[in-house]
């Protein structure tokens, strides 16, 4: 990491390393956050089948 540093220095790409480091930021939160959305989305897939199954089961239908 310390080489790559030191070309984007020397070449005075400082802009072009900020940039790139704001887009690895930006996308590991993207990342994370479809993450979170994700197992938020199956927890509640799994809620709403536990209610469903409850329901069928005290309401009186044996389906």
């Amino acid at each position: 990491m310390k080489d790559i540093l030191d070309v984007f220095i020397a070449r005075g790409d400082l802009a072009h390393l900020a940039l790139f480091l704001w887009a690895t930021a930006a996308s590991g939160a993207a990342f994370t956050g479809l993450r979170e959305l994700v197992a938020a989305n199956r927890r509640f897939d799994e809620f709403v089948r536990e209610l469903s199954q409850f329901n069928r089961r005290y309401s009186g239908d044996d389906a």
